[in-house]
């Protein structure tokens, strides 16, 4: 999964030091982690129990450009954003929950719903805009105070889904409803075991927290939306299946420490 970003890689922190030598800048990295909410064709829409099950968790790697340095802050562009380049990983486990799987029933449909599991894994990589609403430069110079933030973005996800049953391999009447087994968006099946790449809008909202002259925390909220309805292993067919209605989408809660590498 790595070695499909290691030229990105390369090449990303070939401009991050093109960039250092060419202009006045000035550098973070941190790290990241926390829960997250995926929001997928397993379950019931608006569903507690849902969202409570499908959750998930992921850390992510983050570096920052900062314009607001000793020379270049004065101008609203540079005292108010920073570009934050991320590589992240997550992971999350799915299973059905809600109303159509209730216990108590022994009708065959519930029974291959409760035996549905899937998981997906995935590696994000992209850039996001952070537009921050205290003077950046103020809030370096201030031990103990907040700097909220907005953010707007886009990342590349490389994913890896997988969908089974406890009963059984999936593809068949015996484990799988045949609301799985119609064929959709080019697959056989509204299944699927697949690695591939996706694009992602992300957007987010936070604030960070002083805490040394070269150091920060961080809080924020974020929403991600893909381009794709693949990426949990599961899309029933939109023409027949008039309740899938979106793209597969994930909220993640993080918090994170960032140290300053020049000031």
């Amino acid at each position: 999964m790595f070695k499909k970003f290691l030229p990105t890689l390369i090449a990303l922190f070939s401009l991050i030091n093109v960039s250092n030598a060419q202009f006045n800048l000035a550098h973070e990295i941190g790290i990241t982690f926390g829960p997250l909410a995926f929001q997928s064709d397993y379950g019931e829409r608006h569903d507690i129990e849902t969202n409570a099950g499908n959750a998930g968790f992921g850390v992510g790697l983050v570096h920052y450009i900062n314009f607001s340095s000793r020379a270049n802050y004065g101008n609203y562009f540079n005292d108010h954003f920073k570009v934050r380049t991320e590589l992240s990983y997550n992971s999350t486990s799915f299973r059905h929950f809600g109303k159509w799987v209730e216990e108590g029933s022994t009708s065959l449909g519930k029974q291959q719903l409760r035996a549905m599991r899937g998981s997906s894994k995935m590696v994000n990589l992209g850039f996001q805009g952070e537009f921050h609403l205290v003077k950046i430069h103020d809030f370096e110079n201030t031990i103990g105070a907040f700097g909220p933030y907005a953010s707007l973005g886009v990342l590349y996800s490389f994913y890896d889904a997988q969908a089974t049953s406890t009963l059984g391999p999936l593809g068949t009447s015996a484990t799988t409803i045949p609301k799985y087994l119609t064929p959709s968006d080019g697959r056989p099946n509204g299944f699927s075991n697949e690695s591939k790449g996706v694009l992602s809008v992300v957007a987010g909202f936070g604030t960070r927290y002083k805490l040394t002259t070269m150091s920060d925390l961080l809080v924020d909220m974020r929403f991600q939306y893909f381009s794709s309805d693949w990426v949990d292993g599961l899309n029933p067919n939109k023409q027949i299946y008039k309740e899938n209605k979106a793209n597969d989408w994930m909220v993640w809660f993080n918090i994170g420490y960032i140290q300053y590498l020049e000031f």
